[in-house]
């Protein structure tokens, strides 16, 4: 998958990415509310290997990285989650090296990505899952205009514990009105 926004290069992982990927997914304090945590180099080529190799399918989860267009710098990635019977539902989760933090790159590659799924893919529903305690997400996923579904208590076991879960949404008719 390649997708270009007005600064950000949204791109297929591949091996050469294991560093740069490692510098900010290693970083436990800052990815708290991250479900990988890598602790080599090692483990992110292993993960790179295992991301699935074609885009769009169902039920798979597929990583891209987000580049800053000029320098080729790795921000961050985008886990895009295919699911449901129609195959046209998107979960989107994402991870940006706290470096880029309070820059505007991850409402625009969040934008440009949800653009993408639906005026080409032409999906129905794009949603994130995400830890209430997670207030920078919660102002990310208002901010590039989805809207609060739920918030589901201890609903999710996580690390050892049950915990809440809030639900962002925006369906396609919603997301064109802008």
């Amino acid at each position: 998958m390649q997708l270009y926004t007005e600064r950000l290069f949204l791109r297929d992982m591949n091996r050469h990415d294991k560093q740069a990927i490692f510098d900010y997914r290693s970083d436990a304090e800052a990815n708290k509310f991250q479900s990988w945590i890598p602790e080599s180099p090692e483990e992110v080529e292993q993960f790179i290997e295992r991301n699935i190799k074609e885009f769009n399918q169902p039920e798979s989860w597929y990583q891209v990285l987000i580049t800053e267009k000029e320098s080729g710098a790795v921000l961050g990635d985008i886990g895009i989650h295919f699911f449901g019977k129609e195959h046209l539902q998107v979960e989107l989760g994402i991870t940006l090296n706290k470096s880029f933090h309070g820059k505007g790159y991850a409402a625009e590659a969040l934008a440009g990505l949800i653009d993408f799924l639906f005026n080409d893919l032409k999906k129905h529903r794009i949603m994130a899952s995400v830890d209430p305690d997670n207030l920078a997400s919660i102002r990310l996923m208002e901010r590039i205009g989805l809207r609060k579904e739920g918030h589901f208590v201890k609903s999710l076991f996580w690390k050892n514990q049950w915990v809440d879960d809030v639900i962002y949404a925006v369906l396609r008719e919603e997301w064109t009105e802008k």
